[in-house]
C-alpha cells in the first residue's frame, strides 16, 4: 500500500492507476491498442477548433480523493486546463480494451468516471471492432449504429473511420 503523495511523486512507465492505496497497471503497449489510441487522438485533434475541444492522451484524472485514473484518451471542452492532473471531469473518457482486459476492472473505471461527473465514457475493442458508451442516465450500452455520439455539444465519431 502506498500513499497518494508517494504515487504523485513517482513517475511510472507506463503510468498506472492509483486506487485506494494500490497501483493498478493499465493494459497497453500492443499494436492494436496504440493504433486505435492514435486514430482517436488524430480524429479529435483535427476537429479541435471546430468543436472547441482539447484532446489529451494518457492524462491523469483525480476521480476521488484516493483514486487517480489514466484514461487512454480524454476529451475536454475548451479552454485547455492549466492543472497538471485533472480534477474537473473531462467531457469524454475513452478506454481501449486489450486482450487481457477484465470487465470487472473496466466497469469499475467507468463507474469512477461517471461518479466524478464525466458526461460520456466510451470503451472500444480493437479486436472485435465493438464500442460501448456509458452515461449516468443510460448506463453502459453497446453502440449498434456505428457512431459514437454526444449531446451538448454534439460530437460524432464514425467507428468505421477510427477502426480503419
Amino acid at each position: 500500500m502506498i500513499s497518494v503523495e508517494e504515487y504523485l511523486s513517482e513517475v511510472y512507465q507506463p503510468d498506472c492507476d492509483y486506487v485506494d492505496g494500490h497501483l493498478e497497471e493499465r493494459n497497453l503497449g500492443e499494436l492494436d491498442h496504440s493504433w486505435l489510441q492514435m486514430a482517436l487522438i488524430v480524429f479529435f485533434h483535427a476537429r479541435r477548433k471546430e468543436w472547441n475541444i482539447v484532446v489529451l492522451p494518457a492524462q491523469r484524472v483525480q476521480v476521488k480523493s484516493t483514486r487517480y485514473r489514466v484514461p487512454d484518451v480524454c476529451v475536454l471542452l475548451s479552454p485547455k486546463p492549466t492543472e497538471q492532473i485533472l480534477t474537473r471531469p473531462p467531457f469524454i473518457c475513452i478506454e481501449i480494451l486489450s486482450p487481457e482486459a477484465h470487465w470487472i476492472r473496466v466497469e469499475a473505471r467507468i463507474a469512477d468516471y461517471l461518479d466524478m461527473g464525466v458526461s460520456y465514457v466510451w470503451v472500444l475493442d480493437p479486436q472485435s471492432y465493438q464500442a460501448y458508451a456509458a452515461t449516468a442516465a443510460e448506463g453502459l450500452r453497446e453502440v449498434k449504429n456505428g457512431i459514437l455520439r454526444t449531446e451538448n455539444p454534439v460530437l460524432e465519431v464514425p467507428l468505421a473511420e477510427v477502426f480503419a
